[in-house]
């Protein structure tokens, strides 16, 4: 069955909410509703992260003093306090408010930038498919794509720092190990970093 008529049977049974993102599914049997990467987003179920819905407070792109032994370009993650660093030397870094692994999905190490991708199409990791089977196999970029504006591949991992069309979740630990940023961060990181920029994360 196509997929305009695969919308047109769901309208016709009021099952579709058409402001879900892409890939999110819908439960009645719980009334839960879930976003494409598999996060309850409105029902009982839903977590303090979503409870707001889209009213939310965006997290204050800033420069602020930075100490540590980085080059300038070097991207630091420090997971437990939800924020990333560029490091611009003399002491300074960008920091931006970031979406980081919720708990069992939080890791650390170092790796480099190695690709780029703007409005980037996600292909879900097979073992991402395996713990939400309601994923799809493949999603284009676009508005409606998890991964949002833009994308920074890490190393030869699965892990991205990438945009999200759910904004009011930067800040929370909610994704399965990659860091997410506003559509708006991302673009003035993506601007600024290079393919073989530095990334060092720290838990």
């Amino acid at each position: 069955m196509s997929r305009h008529l695969l919308m047109a049977a769901a309208l016709a049974a009021g099952t579709l909410f058409l402001s879900m993102p892409a890939g999110a599914e819908y439960n009645p049997g719980v009334q839960n509703r879930y976003d494409a990467l598999g996060n309850v987003v409105e029902g009982p179920g839903a977590t303090p992260a979503y409870a707001g819905g889209q009213n939310f407070t965006p997290i204050p792109r800033e420069t602020v003093s930075f100490e540590g032994n980085y080059a300038k370009g070097t991207v630091v993650v420090k997971t437990a306090e939800r924020r990333l660093y560029l490091v611009l030397g003399d002491g300074k870094a960008l920091k931006y408010g970031i979406g980081v692994g919720r708990p069992g999905f939080a890791w650390a190490g170092q790796h480099t930038v190695t690709r780029k991708a703007e409005w980037p199409g996600w292909t879900p990791p097979p073992e991402m498919r395996r713990r939400q089977p309601h994923l799809p196999a493949y999603m284009a970029g676009g508005p409606d794509n998890p991964l949002g504006a833009r994308a920074m591949y890490i190393g030869s991992t699965y892990y991205r720092i990438h945009g999200s069309n759910e904004p009011w979740t930067i800040g929370q630990a909610v994704s399965s190990g990659c860091f997410r940023m506003t559509n708006d961060d991302v673009t003035d990181l993506y601007e600024r970093i290079r393919v073989g920029a530095r990334v060092v994360v720290i838990n």
